[in-house]
Order: C-alpha cells, then structure tokens, then sequence
C-alpha cells in the first residue's frame, strides 16, 4: 500500500490541482501543492507504524501535479522562442533524479538503516523548493472561470479506492470473501455512476467523449497496460537481485546500495537515453509505430527475465530491455493523443491518460504484493522463484497488449500535431517514466536483509 496509495492519490488529485490551478492561479496552488508534500515527507520521517506511513504517502502522492502546473507556468513566463528548451531541461531533471534517487537511496541505507533518512532528504528538498518557488514564480491575476466538480473528483477517488483495496488486500481478507467481493463491486458501481454523472453536467471533471472516443480510449488502455509492466519489472526486479540464493536458491544476496547502482542504475540509463531519442524516431516513423516497436522490445526484456535470471548480466540485460520499452512507450502516448483529439483537448486527454497509468501501476504492485506474499517457499515467507517467473510472465503479457492494442483502434492516418503540441510531448516523455518512480520504490523500503512479506524495520506492526 506505501505504493498504491501513493498513486491512488496521484490518480485523483492531478487532474483537481490543475483545474485548481486554472482558476486560482498556478502559483498558488504550485506552492500549496509543496507545502502538502513537504508536510508528508515530515510525517513519514517520524513515522512509527505502517498507517502514519501510508498517510504520508498519500500527502506526497499530490506531487505528481507539480510537472503539469510547472509546465503552465513556463508556458505563461516564457517567450515562445525559449520555451522548447525550458521544457527540455525541466522534463530532464526529472530523468537526472530518477537516476540520482537511486543511487542516492541505496546509499542511504546501506549501513542498515530504515527509510526514515530517506523521508527526511526528501523534505529538505521539498523545503528548498518550496523556497525557490517562492522567491522565482511572480504572481498573476487570476484568468480562469468555471467551477471544480468536487463531486466528480469524489466519486473517481471513491470508486479508485473500493476497486484496488481488494487487489491489495485481498491476499488476506480472501479472494472470495465477502469484504473482498463487495468492495469490488461497489468499486464498479460508484465508477459507473461516477462516468453518468459527468455525461451529464456542463463543466466535469472528465470530458465522457475522452473516455469513449475509440482511438483516445486504446491509447488510455495502452497507458495503463504499460503502467501494469513498468512496476512489475521496478519492483520484482529490485525484490529478486536482493534474495539471498543460499536461502532461495535463487537471487543475488544484494543490498540495497548493490541493487540500486549494479542493477537498477543501468537501466534506469538506458530509459533517460531512450526518452532523449523518442522524439526523434516518432517523427521519423510515428507514435503509433514506435509504441508497437517498444511493446516487442519489452516483451523480449521479459522473456530474458522468465528464462534467464541466473547471471548479473541476463539481469541487467532484461531490466534494459524493459525500461526502453517503457521510456519509448510513454513519449509514443502523448503524441498518440495529440493526433487524435482537438488542440483545445490535448490537457485533459494527457490527464485521464496519466490517470490510466497510475490504475496500471497500482494494480501491478497489489498483484505483485499478491504473488510475492501468497506463494512462499514452505516454512518461510520468502517468495519462490515461480512467483517471480509469473509476475514476469504478466508483465510480458501487458508490453504486448501495449503492442497489440494500436491495432485495434488507432489509425496509421491521423491529425498532424502542431509545432507546439510536439514540443510539449518530446518534453514530458522523460516525465513519464521518472514522476511514479521518484518515489518510495522496492529498493527504497527494504533492508538488504528483508524479503517482501516481512514488515518494514522500524516500523511496528499495528
């Protein structure tokens, strides 16, 4: 739950704290957004038990509006001529930091420390920015008009919650109990409701036709599929690499420091230079080609994973595989919308698309806790090595499905983007990738010595 409920958050609030910024104006809300995060980062670096710890999750999982608002704020302070490249180097911290989190964590705990360090470098950095923001962001009259649909923002989060509770607890509650049944169903329900609700008010949160277009829905089904697989290679691998093989007869005994930088930094490499080259090749040959490209190259980073995880390099060469996938998949979708929607609609579209991705990945790391925790080697709660091979074998089968959906909705013929419009999708191709793993990951939580199903050090069970 440190993770889904952390995207949970994400999913509901980006699109509430952007229409909040339209109407409140973006420096406002940009800074009350830091605020909220760095008051979540304070509360998870005292933390003492695993519910304090997933309220601070939730409070930083707000941080996932600050590119959209940041993006605007370029848009309202910069002259056109400037602006291709601010967003360049904005989108490129977010690959710099993914890469530096990760070694940095490692780093952290290496000498078997918790995660509490983690939580309180975050909130020093948080509070640096909060203090730049202020400082750099001039204030502006407000433009904006309309209302917020709270009670649109309600029901998406309400029907988000009763759908994945089940998934991530279902392992204990039971599969078929009834707890577990009804919140799924209720989950359903309230999401039904919730999208006839917005069919039928003049201003929602979600524009119906963005969810029932066909071209637009495939892209959003494509996002979520590749969100599924992004987190069942970031998490499984980073489980697996530090299994000890003495136990498990299977693994590499790393640490923390060890899974971050032998394993997890090439590939995390690998996916910055990818998302640098997307804008290239999807102007040679198009988002719709190269969404398909990446989809093969990720299936084939899975099958090395299913085969071969016996050496270092099958490894490092699987996790390669799959977050060049990812990066390339995740610029081919915003251009992917862009094509297909009108210019004024290109913000919301992204919106509901980086909400289908945050479902993806939530769903991804409930199953994954599912499978992890559910089939053990007897009398241990260290997963056996099958538990990963069908973790592998359902993030093989979401980079295809990535692959095999374009076909079935979206056309080879399509609305050429504006100058504009591509600058803004060559910009947030890194962005994707970097804003859900900037955060708490597998490596992030654990000791060296601590295998998924065993709780977190220092923080007792309630």
């Amino acid at each position: 739950w440190l993770l889904t409920a952390n995207l949970l958050a994400a999913a509901t609030a980006t699109p509430v704290l952007g229409r909040l910024a339209d109407l409140r104006g973006k420096r406002p809300v940009l800074l009350g957004v830091l605020v909220v995060v760095l008051l979540g980062s304070l509360i998870g670096a005292l933390s003492t038990s695993v519910g304090v710890l997933i309220f601070a999750r939730v409070l930083q999982g707000v941080s996932f509006a600050l590119f959209p608002i940041g993006i605007a704020v370029l848009r309202d302070e910069l002259p056109a001529e400037k602006l291709t490249g601010a967003m360049g180097i904005f989108s490129g911290t977010l690959g710099f930091g993914g890469c530096f989190g990760i070694v940095l964590t490692g780093v952290l705990v290496s000498d078997g420390a918790d995660f509490h360090r983690i939580f309180w470098l975050s909130s020093a950095i948080t509070a640096a920015g909060l203090v730049l923001a202020w400082i750099a962001i001039p204030r502006r009259p407000r433009v904006g008009t309309g209302s917020i649909d709270w009670i649109g923002a309600a029901g998406l989060a309400a029907g988000l919650v009763l759908v994945l509770l089940p998934l991530a607890e279902g392992g204990t509650w039971g599969w078929t109990s009834p707890v577990t049944i009804v919140s799924g169903i209720a989950g359903i329900l309230v999401l039904i409701g919730w999208f006839l609700y917005e069919r039928r008010i003049t201003d929602p949160l979600v524009a119906p036709r963005l969810l029932t277009n066909p071209p637009v829905l495939v892209t959003h089904l494509s996002a979520l599929v590749v969100g599924m697989s992004m987190f069942v290679m970031f998490l499984g691998s980073s489980y697996f690499v530090q299994t000890p093989r003495a136990v498990a007869g299977y693994g590499f005994g790393a640490t923390v420091l060890e899974a971050s930088t032998v394993y997890l930094l090439p590939g995390a490499i690998s996916g910055v230079l990818a998302s640098i080259l997307s804008g290239k090749l999807i102007h040679r040959f198009g988002s719709r080609a190269v969404l398909i490209a990446a989809s093969v190259v990720g299936v084939c980073g899975f099958v090395v994973f299913v085969f071969a995880h016996d050496r270092t390099w099958e490894v490092i060469a699987a996790i390669l595989l799959v977050n060049t996938y990812i990066s390339l998949a995740y610029a081919s979708l915003p251009s992917l919308l862009v094509a297909e929607v009108r210019q004024d609609e290109t913000g919301v579209a992204n919106s509901i698309n980086s909400i289908a991705r945050s479902v993806g990945s939530s769903f991804a790391s409930a199953l994954l806790a599912t499978l992890l925790a559910g089939i053990t080697i007897d009398g241990t709660d260290v997963p056996t090595e099958s538990a990963y091979v069908i973790a592998f074998v359902v993030g093989a089968t979401a980079a295809a499905l990535a692959g095999l959906l374009p076909f079935f909705g979206i056309t080879r013929t399509t609305r050429t983007p504006s100058d504009e419009e591509e600058d803004e999708v060559h910009a947030t191709a890194l962005a994707a990738e970097w804003g859900t793993v900037g955060g708490l990951g597998g490596a992030n939580t654990r000791g060296s010595s601590e295998r998924p199903g065993q709780r977190i050090r220092g923080v007792p069970p309630e």
